[in-house]
């Protein structure tokens, strides 16, 4: 879609990856609103599909402790079968690493349940392997706030770089002239950007709104 040399997100040149929102992982959360994460997750899983961007899910132990990923971002994929482990860093499993690279993306955006470990690790483990990662920290939640924000410092100190999940959704768009995912980007903020999803909807609906 765009053809410049700045260092922005885009959905040729990044992989969107979703690490172990499941119940288990979810009912020890504690930094955030639950319900918001999931919230957050879907919309950045919404964000990939729209942009056809590389998308990774992941569960660890979902038959034998952790359950199974949060069904309203398998919905979103319903075909895709996530990769489970047993492994707390997913750099770790073979399989994973081995999806990462057939992505051919050098930029993974990651999420992840719970941000202390299941984001953390595999974020520093691939730093060191050469990728630049974007840890989204609106759609990763950790065992308390303190654990979540000094996990979030932790990896900016290894490099990582820190991005919410809309910001990635407008970060793709970029130019409301691109007509072809218009639509669908104004939906996913409709449903799932609280605010910002409201004023869409009085926008449209009051004076026909239409940001292109």
């Amino acid at each position: 879609m765009f053809n410049d040399k700045s260092d922005l997100l885009t959905a040729e040149n990044s992989a969107i990856i979703l690490v172990d929102h499941q119940p288990q992982m979810l009912f020890g959360v504690q930094s955030a609103d639950r319900q918001t994460i999931i919230n957050n997750t879907v919309g950045l899983a919404k964000t990939a599909k729209v942009f056809n961007a590389p998308i990774i899910l992941t569960t660890v132990a979902a038959e034998s402790f952790s359950g199974p990923i949060h069904p309203h971002i398998q919905d979103v994929f319903p075909d895709q079968k996530p990769i489970d482990r047993t492994t707390m860093n997913s750099w770790e499993d073979e399989n994973f690493v081995e999806a990462v690279k057939k992505t051919g993306r050098k930029k993974l955006i990651m999420a992840a349940l719970w941000t202390e470990v299941c984001l953390a690790f595999p974020t520093i483990s691939a730093i060191k392997d050469g990728y630049e990662v974007y840890i989204v920290t609106d759609a990763s939640g950790g065992t308390t706030t303190e654990a979540h924000n000094m996990s979030v410092q932790r990896m900016i100190q290894a490099g990582a770089i820190p991005v919410t999940w809309l910001s990635v959704l407008l970060e793709y768009q970029r130019d409301w002239a691109h007509q072809e995912t218009y639509d669908a980007v104004l939906e996913i903020a409709r449903q799932h950007s609280g605010a910002y999803g409201a004023g869409i909807v009085y926008a449209q609906t009051m004076f026909g709104g239409h940001g292109g």
